[in-house]
């Protein structure tokens, strides 16, 4: 079997960007050549990710725990996002580092941002399935809207949910749930 190698490319910009410092309260993600600055978050976006914080720790699988703000790594695509909260192995503590392969995530869950919008809703779209992420959960304040998106094959997921703040989500196992949305508020 070949061993596995980075792009170089790929290799390249990844290093780069974790070599920056970002002002406190910024975060940075990588997808492909892009490197992507962003502001911290606004209060409303904070309420309403606790608020399916909540509703996923109370289903939370055995052996998973949520991260907020982590970096999920796929080198061999070029890309390093960081969602809003993803729920991830334990064991990924013994991996050590800043950064956990974005394969391990059973899902990330994206608030969708007032000044970067495109940035969930196309950009992320585009990297999770190619990341291997199985689940994305996109909530739009500005809109009012939740789409879950699941079944990722060939970098691309298959299913796509859409409803809007007040709808129950059917979130799939491992969590199994209906997602309460009605307590979402908009920006």
């Amino acid at each position: 079997m070949a061993e596995f190698r980075v792009p170089e490319r790929h290799a390249q910009v990844l290093e780069y960007a974790q070599s920056l410092t970002p002002p406190a309260g910024w975060k940075i993600e990588v997808s492909g050549d892009e490197i992507i600055m962003m502001a911290g978050p606004s209060v409303i976006h904070q309420r309403n990710l606790f608020i399916v914080r909540e509703q996923f720790d109370a289903r939370r699988p055995t052996g998973l725990m949520p991260s907020e703000n982590t970096d999920l790594a796929s080198p061999s695509v070029g890309k390093l996002r960081n969602p809003d909260l993803t729920y991830i192995p334990v064991s990924v503590v013994e991996l050590g580092g800043n950064e956990v392969p974005a394969e391990l995530a059973a899902i990330a869950v994206e608030i969708v941002s007032v000044s970067n919008p495109e940035n969930d809703l196309v950009g992320k779209v585009r990297d999770y399935p190619l990341m291997q992420i199985p689940l994305y959960l996109v909530i739009d304040p500005r809109e009012g809207t939740v789409v879950l998106f699941s079944d990722p094959v060939g970098g691309a997921y298959r299913q796509r949910w859409t409803g809007e703040f007040g709808d129950v989500v059917p979130i799939p196992p491992p969590s199994d749930f209906g997602l309460m949305t009605a307590g979402l508020v908009r920006y």
